[in-house]
C-alpha cells in the first residue's frame, strides 16, 4: 500500500487507524517517522515519505514520534493474510528465529539462500532480516523499559541485544532518548494500572497491553478457547484465559483479559528472553493484526452473511500458540464431543506433559502440553479410541517427530495440507481446521462440517458442501472468517464469553 501516494495521504490527513501498521509516514523536515492516525498535525504533502516498516524507516535515519509511538501499533496484517516466503519471513522474524539462529537460519527455514532472502526482504520492506530483528528488539526493550521494573541490564538480554552498549545505542538512535529517560516518560504520563513502569504487579510476572484494530468481537474468539480448554494445560479465570506456553528458552504462563480496546496481558516467564516469541505467539492466538474492516467490507457484500456481520463486527479466528499441539488436538477431537475431546487430551497432559508451577496459587495450571517426541513413544493401546483413530494419532505424532511433517508458522500453506492429506484419517475437515486454526490460512474453509451446514440451512445458504463452496468463492480470501459468522448462529459454549 506504502507506493499508492495518494491513498496514504488521505489515510494520514484523515488520521485513519484502520491503516495502522499498514505503512508507517516518514517526515523529511522533522526526521522523524509516525503511524498515520498519529495526532499531531499533518505535514505537508510534500514533505512526506511513506516506508512499508518500522525497519525501513530506522534505516533511513528517521526516529519515531513520541506522540503516537508507530512501534507499538498493530502488526501488519499482509503477514498473516499472505504464504509467500516474505510472508513467512516476516512470521519467523517475530517469533524471534534471526535472533536464535541469524540469517542462515531463517534462510534454511524458508528453503532459500541467505541472499535471496536478503534481496526479497529489501525489495519488499525497504530492510533486510537483521534491520527488521533490530527493529523488533527496540521495539521489546521500549515495552520492558516503560511496563516494568527491571533493571536496565537485564531488559537489554531479554529484548536480544549482545550488550548493554548496543542497547542503549539502539534505544537513543530509535527513540531519541536514552533508556532512563524513557522510563521517567513513562511514569509521568500516569498509565493506567498494569500499563506503566509504576504499576502494581505480581512478582514475577510481566503486565503489558496488546493492542488490535478496532472492531474486536471477543465472544467466539475467547468462547472458543475456554470451552476447548485442556485441563491443566487451559483454563479460564477471573476473566481471563490462562495457558501455559513451551518457548525456545524456557516455559511460561500467560493471562490474556479482553478490554474495550486492548488486550490485558500478564506474562510469567523462566528466561526473559521469551519475551517477544511470548508477545508474538498471544497475538497470533488471539489473531490480533487482523484488518477487520477488510474482512468485513467483503463479508457483508454478500446479503445473508451482512446481517451476522453487522450483529457482531470483527470476529476473529482463534488460533494457537503452537501447531503441533493443535494438530493433535484436531485428531482427539474426530468425531467426538468437545468434552470427550478434552477429556482424551486431559489423559496425555497428565501422563506425558512436562509439569510447570502457576505463578498464581488460586491458579490450575499445572503442564505443559506434551510434545511431539514423548506422544510418539507412548504405547498406542493406552489411547482409549477406536483402532481407526489411534492409528491415525499415532501416525500424526510420528510424523511430527521425526520431522517428516512440519507444521509451524513458516510452513508452506498447500504443502503442509498435502502432506496431511496423505495421512490415514486425515479428511478435509480435519486438514482444513488445521489449516485455518493452527498454519493461520485467513481462507480455510470446512463446508462439510456439521454446524456450517445447519447454520448454512438456516440463513438461506447453500447446505451441501460442493454448492456452498461455489457460493463462498465470492468471500475470498476471507473464508475462515466466514466460518467464524456462521459458527456464531448456533447455541453453543464456543460462542459465548464466559462469565
Amino acid at each position: 500500500m506504502y507506493t499508492d501516494t495518494e491513498r496514504c495521504v488521505r489515510a494520514v490527513q484523515s488520521k485513519d487507524a484502520r491503516f495502522d501498521g499498514w505503512f508507517f509516514t516518514a517526515v523529511r523536515t522533522t526526521g522523524i517517522y509516525c503511524r498515520p492516525s498519529c495526532p499531531a498535525v499533518p505535514p505537508k504533502v510534500e514533505n512526506m515519505t511513506f516506508l512499508p516498516s518500522a525497519a525501513a524507516c530506522q534505516q533511513s535515519g528517521y526516529r519515531a514520534c513520541k506522540r503516537c509511538r508507530p512501534d507499538t501499533s498493530p502488526g501488519s496484517p499482509e503477514w498473516n493474510a499472505r504464504a509467500d516466503a516474505v510472508a513467512r519471513a516476516m512470521r519467523l522474524i517475530q517469533d524471534g528465529v534471526v535472533d536464535r539462529e541469524g540469517v542462515p537460519g531463517l534462510a534454511t527455514r524458508l528453503g532459500y539462500s541467505s541472499r535471496q532472502v536478503e534481496r526479497q526482504l529489501n525489495a519488499e520492506l525497504g530492510a533486510g532480516p537483521l534491520a527488521l530483528a533490530r527493529a523488533q528488539r527496540a521495539q521489546t526493550a521500549r515495552l520492558l523499559i516503560e511496563t516494568s521494573g527491571l533493571p536496565m541490564g537485564d531488559i537489554a538480554f531479554a529484548a536480544g541485544f549482545s550488550s548493554i552498549r548496543t542497547f542503549n545505542d539502539t534505544v537513543r538512535e530509535v527513540f531519541a532518548l536514552a533508556p532512563s529517560e524513557l522510563r521517567t516518560r513513562a511514569a509521568g504520563r500516569g498509565a493506567a494500572p498494569g500499563a506503566g513502569a509504576g504499576a502494581a504487579q505480581v512478582p514475577g510476572t510481566i503486565s503489558l497491553r496488546l493492542p488490535f484494530r478496532a472492531p474486536l468481537t471477543p465472544d467466539n474468539l475467547f468462547g472458543h478457547l475456554a470451552a476447548t480448554a485442556v485441563p491443566g494445560v487451559e483454563e479460564w479465570r477471573a476473566g481471563a484465559y490462562r495457558r501455559t506456553l513451551r518457548l525456545p528458552y524456557g516455559t511460561g504462563v500467560v493471562a490474556l483479559t479482553p478490554q474495550p480496546d486492548h488486550i490485558g496481558c500478564k506474562l510469567a516467564l523462566t528466561d526473559l528472553r521469551d519475551l517477544t516469541i511470548a508477545i508474538s505467539r498471544c497475538r497470533r492466538l488471539l489473531d490480533l493484526d487482523a484488518d477487520p474492516e477488510a474482512v468485513d467490507e467483503q463479508l457483508r457484500a454478500d446479503p445473508l452473511l451482512a446481517p451476522l456481520v453487522a450483529k457482531a463486527p470483527g470476529r476473529r479466528v482463534p488460533r494457537t500458540v503452537d501447531a503441533e499441539e493443535f494438530a493433535v488436538r484436531a485428531v482427539l477431537g474426530q468425531q467426538v464431543s468437545t468434552a470427550a475431546a478434552r477429556t482424551h487430551a486431559a489423559r496425555l497432559v497428565r501422563a506425558l506433559g512436562e509439569p510447570v508451577a502457576d505463578p498464581d496459587p488460586e491458579g490450575g495450571l499445572t503442564h505443559l502440553f506434551p510434545t511431539s517426541q514423548a506422544l510418539a513413544g507412548m504405547d498406542p493401546e493406552s489411547l482409549a479410541m477406536p483402532r481407526s483413530r489411534r492409528t491415525t494419532f499415532t501416525t500424526l505424532v510420528s510424523a511430527l517427530a521425526d520431522g517428516s511433517l512440519p507444521l509451524g508458522i513458516d510452513s508452506d500453506w498447500e504443502a503442509a495440507r498435502a502432506r496431511l492429506g496423505a495421512l490415514p484419517g486425515f479428511g478435509p475437515w480435519t486438514t482444513e481446521i488445521i489449516a485455518m486454526r493452527a498454519l493461520g490460512d485467513p481462507d480455510a474453509f470446512i463446508p462439510a462440517d456439521l454446524g456450517i451446514r445447519r447454520a448454512a440451512k438456516a440463513l438461506g445458504l447453500p447446505s451441501t458442501p460442493a454448492a456452498l463452496t461455489a457460493r463462498a468463492a465470492h468471500w475470498r480470501p476471507w473464508r475462515a472468517y466466514a466460518v467464524q459468522y456462521l459458527w456464531a448462529t448456533e447455541d453453543h459454549a464456543i460462542n459465548v464469553l464466559p462469565v
